[in-house]
């Protein structure tokens, strides 16, 4: 332990007075800004590339290295993704963030076996969290398993306490994503008896309409949804043309942007979404953007998106990679780093209120910490809802934790199935 301090101590005094090296901090973008999910693809590879460029403008890079963006267009598709990752990788690549589970799931065997890391945050395959069997995977801060166990606990506390006999519907993207929480959900049944319907929905979510009369026939005490893109709208939209309640209706946090509620106009007053950071501009890192970005005239779109929830989410996930790339550069006393330091950066990250308020994101997201054990951090969400009045969300409750006495054997479970398939050795994380 001493040993290691004295180096990590070495490492950053040689970081300090080591010249600035030519070169380029890589980060490929899978962004789909075409298809039917560029609505919502579109805001967050905004944010992910503005985030970079503010920090060559304003910083000269990340430790005197320029950062460089790649964006690889992938239409939301799987195998296009598959494309980007080995039409990019060769590039220098430090990083893979393909925002889509489907894509995810592939690239896992990949990355793995090129040493690549790869962060989903907020997506994903959730078992991934399991740092001794996915050594190149991360999906800190939060995952699906603890989103769908923060969505009951809410619901728990709205029914003072016991939800014994009630029933709440899940509808879903039939997709990998959208899959993923049922096995939560059933263990989370079990556990407070409550009965659960399964409402599947067909990419790319535009027909719901035997989904929504179920429901009004049904009557579910709470519908919790798994959407993203257009399905997001309709539902929120049928929802409230059989009057279903609002508050009772609660989205992952990929189903609570402004593109979903936006369309409804003042019916979707109410509605809630869980989220995994703060809402809205409040913080000084946005004046930066404004100076830096927008206003000089570099910013990745028209800087209409700047403080929306995706557009936050992709900068926000920029901004963990660059955090990670910096306590890379410390370990390792180099500024231009590779994506096997990468991994290691992303391993040791600790994000607590100091470091984030030194960036300009105090207060925007909770703290946390990385580890070998665990690469998905503790899970913490918060319920935010839509003021339709005011066109804004709010967050209505503090960063809640999940039921991990459920979701860890869950855990354990499907990542050592999984090691048992791959002949996988975990790692000894003690």
């Amino acid at each position: 332990m001493k040993l290691t301090r004295l180096a990590l101590f070495a490492a950053a005094a040689i970081t300090a007075a080591s010249p600035i090296l030519a070169g380029e901090l890589v980060f490929p973008s899978l962004s789909y800004r075409t298809g039917p999910y560029a609505a919502n693809g579109t805001p967050v590879a905004d944010g992910f590339a503005d985030y970079f460029t503010l920090l060559n403008e304003r910083d000269g890079g990340i430790g005197g290295v320029p950062t460089k963006v790649i964006e690889c267009e992938t239409g939301y598709s799987t195998e296009k993704g598959v494309e980007c990752y080995e039409s990019t990788k060769g590039e220098g690549s430090l990083v893979y963030m393909p925002l889509s589970t489907g894509i995810t799931y592939q690239l896992i065997p990949k990355v793995t076996a090129d040493d690549i890391p790869m962060l989903t945050t907020g997506y994903g395959r959730t078992s991934a969290a399991n740092g001794a069997v996915f050594k190149n995977v991360f999906n800190f801060p939060a995952n699906y398993w603890q989103g769908a166990s923060i969505a009951i606990n809410h619901i728990i506390d709205q029914e003072g306490g016991d939800i014994k006999g009630k029933t709440i519907a899940l509808l879903y993207h039939n997709s990998a994503y959208g899959k993923e929480p049922i096995r939560t959900l059933e263990a989370l049944a079990e556990k407070h008896g409550f009965n659960l319907t399964l409402l599947p929905v067909d990419h790319p979510g535009q027909e719901q309409k035997s989904q929504w009369l179920q429901i009004r026939r049904e009557r579910p005490d709470y519908v919790v949804m798994w959407g993203w893109g257009v399905m997001n709208q309709v539902a929120i939209q049928e929802a409230a043309n059989i009057k279903f309640p609002m508050d009772k209706f609660i989205g992952i946090w990929w189903s609570g942007s402004e593109n979903d509620v936006i369309p409804a106009g003042a019916a979707a007053d109410g509605y809630k979404a869980l989220t995994f950071h703060a809402v809205g501009t409040d913080f000084p890192v946005f004046d930066d953007i404004q100076k830096y970005v927008v206003d000089a005239g570099k910013a990745a779109g028209t800087g209409e998106n700047v403080g929306t929830v995706l557009y936050n989410r992709g900068m926000y996930g920029a901004m963990l990679a660059a955090e990670a790339v910096k306590v890379a550069q410390k370990m390792y006393g180099v500024a231009e780093i590779t994506p096997s330091q990468m991994r290691d950066g992303l391993e040791n990250l600790v994000m607590n209120e100091e470091i984030a308020s030194a960036i300009g994101f105090g207060g925007f997201g909770p703290s946390f910490e990385v580890s070998c054990a665990n690469h998905g951090g503790p899970g913490l969400a918060a319920v935010q809802q839509w003021d339709a009045t005011n066109q804004k969300w709010n967050l209505v409750t503090d960063f809640m934790a999940p039921d991990m006495d459920v979701i860890q054997p869950l855990i354990d479970e499907d990542s050592a199935a999984y090691a048992a398939e791959n002949n996988i050795t975990p790692r000894d994380c003690n």
